[in-house]
């Protein structure tokens, strides 16, 4: 039981470290000379502030945005449950939290990740010959290990 529980820290701090440079880093859509994140848009001669961010036409980034910040912090709340619930909680009642957080974790990722790919035309005009980044990748590859991560707390809850 204990190797299955180092695993699940490991898988689980992976996923939280994957939805850190998903969020942070600027290449969710990248050009020959210029990359674009959820905050700047970054060319040869240095990284300014999204054009039109705050306009009607680019809500959807602000959206993108929050989901993102949210899923990290749910990922990195779901840990500090998970360990709260290792020490505190009876068996079967264990990790149910945790798997609950994990989840909605992997909901706001596959929101925001689909958001991004629905809506991001004024994208497609600022950088033309682009396509997407490694931390858009790293966004997706985090959605499914957040799920899996909350799958395997509800599936642990009744181990010993």
């Amino acid at each position: 039981m204990l190797i299955i529980l180092a695993s699940i820290v490991l898988f689980h701090i992976t996923s939280a470290i994957l939805l850190f440079i998903a969020t942070i880093k600027n290449a969710w859509w990248v050009g020959e000379d210029a990359t674009l994140d959820l905050w700047y848009y970054c060319n040869n001669t240095g990284c300014y502030d999204i054009p039109k961010s705050a306009t009607s036409e680019t809500a959807y980034l602000q959206t993108v945005q929050a989901t993102m910040i949210l899923a990290t912090i749910l990922c990195c709340v779901g840990f500090f449950v998970f360990i709260l619930q290792l020490f505190r909680l009876k068996q079967g009642e264990r990790f149910v939290y945790a798997a609950i957080i994990q989840l909605l974790s992997a909901f706001c990722v596959m929101t925001g990740a689909s958001i991004y790919i629905a809506d991001h035309s004024n994208v497609k005009e600022q950088i033309k010959d682009g396509g997407y980044g490694y931390s858009f990748v790293l966004a997706w590859v985090a959605f499914p290990m957040t799920l899996l991560s909350g799958l395997m707390y509800l599936v642990l809850r009744k181990r010993k």
